[in-house]
């Protein structure tokens, strides 16, 4: 049977699928996410053992976000976290959503494509911390059977965007006389009753009425913190979460209005939960409940949306450039609050430009952007001007305020919101509505707090964003414009900044034309990520290339740029790797400092080219830099690279590196730049890059005019 608190429809072949895997690996938790279209997004599609609002934090993650779902399908792997305390250390975002002991797997579900992750959740008390390999060949198993029912049957609907919440028995059969169960929950003292999986009442004994003090038919089918006034107090709803998702018996103490105190046993399983209402001191130990006077405003809000609130928060941490910003709004924001537009905008000279926006056409987006900030003709202004959000529930509402306001989009409620850091005015958040939509008091505060959250997101971005801007010119002012052609030698050079980090590097590369016959090829890494590091790659260059102009040999080029580095003294350190390739002769003459080991091609193989390097430059002023030669032959490709390309924690760089040569040796081309493109796509940095990365691809082919790739 399928349930999300109302019918979705009839049952699909993923329910059974999922369920039979929740079972075979003795899970508690089950999900099943699917890759969006567009390859950005694993969207929850079914769910097992948990309700749809429990998961509301997660029914969205984006592929490149630090979550075990995605890492699973981003590196094609089984993810294993053991502890909540292993969680915090790995994925600190998803431990604050989950503040719960519990382990958890996320394996990758892959047939004829990548369609997505299952993730299995255990109480951490019931399990070992090792999983053993019948489990590991369980998930795998499962995996494979969604991956089958994908191919044969497709995705399931939803209609109304929400994933399929399934129970633990699905495609099992359950028997039991509900007469039986009944009149044995009556004969005990005190009240018994049942909650699902999102909460409702199931089932209430006489007993349990009594000490509720409502009847049956006003509380079946409610949720205890809505129909009971008294229970409304997120310390209560947290309980009730703490039950399903540990599946660990909970106790917790509540007062009614009347002073009778109550104690709530909770015992759950993967169908639901079983509670017990005794009289406080009547039957076992009880947690000490807050006293009703303690509360605060802030409690009164509904614990799913602080939770959500706090997971939102958290992703809004790690966000670094303005498009991050974007994205994490369009991407859980506006699901988490049913909204269908979205007007991202920055104060700029007086004026809100839009910085981004989903929902809109860019016709409408061109009218709407640069409205004057001093405007009170506007929501848009007004909400800025004085620092109030404002929230219309229909287009009459808004008019009624604002009738000069230009009706533009054709959205039928918004909620505007400040973005505002230490008194300033920093932009403007809209969320935007196809239909009328109510703004409940919850969604209002909600909204308002996470508003003070994008203001500080979007003011260190813009930040980032100009840093990492002019950083990055700073950088590309010191790199080659272009690369000479020479005749006989195909080459290709290539620079990428690390995919985070607001810092610059040092790396750079360089070739330098000897006359009509000879070239020299020079490639290098700077320690460190900083103007600093810049400045000096580019005293580095200049160095190199002064005494490849006085027709030094690779190793006078190198001692003679490390005395001068040494004599400067900044307390930086330099990595090089210099070839002189004389094409007259068919020669080259290769010298290294702390340099990785270039990469050589050659009639279909590929190997690391042994050569000895010398110490890092700026070390030793009187250090050797031994000379490597290397005959050239038609067709002979050298692969320099800097070590943001290899070099990942926990990895030997010497594994690294072999195998980058297995996969440069299975690139079906030998056309430079798309030599470059294979070895970025499958370098073990590739999609999450810590580090820049520099590389310079040449080869000898003296029967061609020269040719050069883009960087």
């Amino acid at each position: 049977m399928t349930s999300t608190g109302d019918p979705v429809g009839d049952d699909h072949p993923l329910d059974a699928a999922l369920a039979d895997a929740v079972r075979r690996t003795g899970a508690s938790v089950g999900a099943l996410y699917l890759l969006a279209p567009d390859a950005r997004l694993l969207r929850l599609s079914v769910l097992c053992g948990a309700s749809a609002e429990l998961a509301a934090p997660w029914t969205r993650v984006p592929v490149t976000a630090p979550a075990p779902v995605a890492e699973a399908l981003r590196e094609d792997r089984l993810v294993w976290v053991a502890s909540h305390e292993e969680l915090a250390r790995a994925y600190p975002r998803s431990a604050m959503a989950l503040p719960y002991p519990l382990a958890l797997a996320a394996a990758p579900v892959t047939g004829i494509r990548r369609w997505g992750t299952l993730l299995l959740i255990w109480p951490a008390a019931d399990r070992p911390s090792r999983m053993t390999g019948r489990e590991r060949a369980d998930i795998t198993s499962g995996c494979r059977r969604l991956a089958r029912v994908l191919e044969e049957t497709g995705e399931p609907e939803h209609s109304d965007g929400q994933p399929r919440v399934v129970s633990a028995a699905a495609g099992s059969r359950s028997t039991g006389p509900a007469s039986a169960a009944e009149d044995f929950a009556e004969r005990l003292p005190g009240g018994s009753c049942a909650l699902d999986l999102e909460g409702r009442f199931t089932y209430l004994s006489s007993g349990a009425c009594d000490l509720l003090g409502r009847d049956a038919d006003q509380l079946l089918g409610t949720l205890p913190w809505q129909s009971l006034r008294w229970l409304d107090d997120p310390t209560y709803e947290d309980r009730y979460r703490a039950a399903v998702i540990s599946r660990r018996p909970v106790v917790f103490t509540a007062c009614r209005p009347s002073g009778l105190w109550l104690d709530f046993h909770l015992y759950p399983d993967s169908s639901g939960i079983s509670v017990r209402i005794v009289r406080t001191g009547a039957e076992g130990p009880a947690l000490p409940a807050p006293h009703p006077s303690a509360r605060t405003a802030g409690e009164t809000a509904r614990a799913g949306r602080l939770y959500q609130l706090v997971h939102l928060a958290s992703g809004l941490t790690e966000v670094v450039g303005v498009q991050d910003v974007i994205d994490l709004v369009a991407e859980q924001i506006m699901p988490a609050f049913g909204a269908q537009g979205l007007v991202l905008s920055a104060a700029d000279a007086g004026r809100l430009r839009i910085t981004g926006y989903r929902g809109y056409s860019p016709q409408t987006i061109e009218r709407l952007d640069g409205l004057p900030l001093d405007t009170g003709l506007t929501p848009a202004g007004r909400t800025l001007s004085s620092g109030i959000p404002a929230f219309f529930a229909d287009p009459e509402e808004l008019a009624r305020i604002y009738p000069e306001a230009p009706r533009i989009s054709g959205k039928q409620a918004w909620a505007f919101l400040p973005l505002i850091v230490s008194g300033r005015p920093v932009g403007c958040c809209i969320l935007s509505y196809d239909h009328p939509h109510t703004f409940t008091a919850e969604d209002r505060a909600v909204l308002t707090s996470l508003a003070g959250l994008i203001a500080h997101a979007l003011d260190r971005a813009r930040l980032y964003d100009a840093k990492r801007d002019l950083a990055h010119s700073l950088q590309q002012a010191l790199l080659p414009r272009t690369l000479p052609a020479v005749a006989g030698l195909r080459v290709a050079a290539r620079y990428l900044p690390a995919t985070h980090g607001m810092d610059i590097g040092g790396d750079f590369y360089d070739l330098i034309p000897l006359g009509d016959r000879a070239v020299a090829a020079v490639i290098g890494d700077v320690q460190g990520h900083n103007a600093a590091a810049a400045a000096f790659m580019g005293q580095v260059r200049t160095a190199v290339h002064a005494h490849t102009a006085l027709g030094a040999h690779p190793g006078q080029v190198l001692s003679a740029t490390n005395r001068l580095l040494s004599d400067i003294g900044p307390d930086l350190f330099t990595s090089c790797l210099y070839a002189h390739i004389d094409l007259a002769r068919g020669h080259a003459a290769l010298a290294g400092a702390g340099h990785p080991p270039p990469l050589l091609r050659q009639h279909g193989s590929s190997r690391p080219l042994d050569i000895t390097p010398g110490p890092l430059l700026g070390v030793d002023p009187e250090a050797d830099f031994p000379v490597t030669d290397l005959p050239l032959t038609p067709g002979l490709t050298l692969v320099f690279y800097t070590d943001g390309l290899v070099e990942t924690p926990g990895v030997d760089l010497d594994d690294a590196i072999a195998d980058l040569a297995s996969h440069l040796a299975r690139a079906d081309t030998e056309e430079p730049g798309l030599l470059i493109d294979h070895l970025l796509s499958g370098s073990p940095t590739a999609g999450r890059r810590a580090d820049d990365i520099a590389l310079l691809v040449w080869q000898y082919a003296p029967d061609e005019p020269g040719e050069h790739g883009a960087r």
